[in-house]
């Protein structure tokens, strides 16, 4: 072994759930390390919107303003075009937060930006290219983890070990804890579409003939997100690249040229969806938040900001008891107790939506009674843009984090 630490926490993944928490507790502060497998945040990621809710958190942190210079777009109705019929899904200018608008940042932006703040706090350490490669146990319970640096193997001794890593975590794999699978009947085809030269303003998504479109605009192209059935990206690469190109068009026609772009399979990249949770988020010594916890389906854009508000919770409930050396197990459950419930109501709603507007035979017609309610009841535009923006159980930094 090349070196061993002994720490407060150690967090495993340095996605949104990982660098807030880590940062909230060296606020607090605990001694912590941020293990990030890669060299650097630079990966075009899933989730691109910081919702309303999550800018009330860094307003709360006093980082607002400092989030709000980086590179954005802000999105203050979300509008979908149906058939080519403009709809507002839901309008967040009336929401009780600080901003009323979703921000668009692209996600190594915003991971760069807690990097950087977490670097002014003497107990925070982000190690990069540092992957955590198995878990310390004893008798059950876990007492660090055991990684794989640039400079060798470094083992990390810790009173918790908190693990963020994504949808596909090792960290719960090796803890051996339960996933319970809801199933999802899409998949994403992830691609980058040139934006046309004096593009107005595009729509969120596109709706048409069992057909979904997303375009996420990132100022000189959109970062696009094509629905497909589940396993049937074999299906499409058959059919040809210039069908899949028509299937844009068909939705976006002012992409016509743009999609030209789409020349190789290379450039399309399948994103495999998932809906699912852990029956149980801990055991002795470690603790799953995020993706790690519960993987969300991209509908609604909701997973980045469900993992900023598990790490608010676990901040606010473990933070003070970590700092003084009095953890226990029955904490670890205080969090899986807080913020089950609104993962169940979020994923319970993704499910929804899946087989019944997206994917079904009669998705035609569960999409125009969804559109029909949208044009005429603006209590339902509201009531989506509260889930949206703010959501079932948002949290709040403790004063003791926020030092308010």
């Amino acid at each position: 072994m090349d070196e061993t630490i002994r720490t407060q926490c150690v967090v495993v993944g340095g996605g949104p759930a990982g660098m807030m928490l880590g940062y909230l507790l060296a606020r607090c502060g605990v001694e912590v390390y941020v293990l990030e497998k890669h060299e650097d945040f630079f990966r075009d990621f899933r989730g691109d919107t910081i919702h309303p809710s999550t800018m009330d958190v860094l307003h709360e942190l006093g980082l607002l303003d400092e989030f709000l210079a980086l590179p954005h777009q802000e999105v203050t109705k979300a509008q979908i075009s149906f058939k080519g019929e403009l709809v507002t899904v839901g309008d967040f200018s009336s929401l009780p937060t600080k901003e009323k608008f979703i921000a668009f940042t692209p996600q190594w932006e915003f991971l760069n930006f807690l990097a950087a703040a977490g670097s002014a706090l003497p107990s925070f350490h982000l190690m990069m290219s540092t992957e955590a490669t198995s878990l310390i146990e004893e008798e059950g319970r876990v007492l660090g983890v055991i990684a794989r640096s640039a400079s060798g193997e470094v083992r990390i001794l810790s009173d918790l070990v908190v693990a963020a890593d994504g949808r596909d975590s090792r960290m719960r794999r090796l803890a051996g804890l339960q996933v319970e699978d809801f199933g999802a009947p899409i998949d994403v085809l992830w691609m980058k579409i040139p934006k046309p030269k004096g593009a107005t303003p595009a729509p969120l998504a596109f709706f048409g003939s069992n057909r979904f479109l997303v375009l996420i605009d990132r100022e000189d192209y959109y970062q696009s997100a094509f629905l497909i059935r589940k396993g049937g990206f074999p299906e499409v690469q058959v059919e040809g690249l210039e069908a899949f190109r028509e299937r844009i068009c068909s939705l976006a026609p002012f992409l016509k040229e743009s999609v030209m772009e789409l020349d190789s399979w290379d450039k399309v990249k399948l994103l495999s969806v998932q809906i699912d949770r852990l029956r149980k988020w801990f055991k002795g010594g470690l603790l799953c938040i995020g993706d790690s916890a519960h993987a969300m389906s991209p509908a609604g854009g909701i997973g980045i900001n469900l993992a900023i508000q598990d790490a608010v919770a676990t901040a606010n409930l473990l933070g003070p008891k970590l700092k003084n050396g009095a953890l226990k197990d029955s904490d670890l459950q205080a969090v899986q107790d807080r913020r089950e419930r609104p993962t169940k109501q979020f994923q319970s709603m993704q499910v929804f939506l899946h087989r019944f507007i997206i994917s079904t035979r009669n998705s035609a017609f569960a999409v125009a009674v969804f559109r029909f309610v949208l044009k005429h009841f603006a209590f339902a535009r509201r009531r989506i843009a509260y889930t949206m923006g703010v959501g079932f159980l948002p949290e709040h930094v403790s004063p003791e984090i926020s030092g308010l």
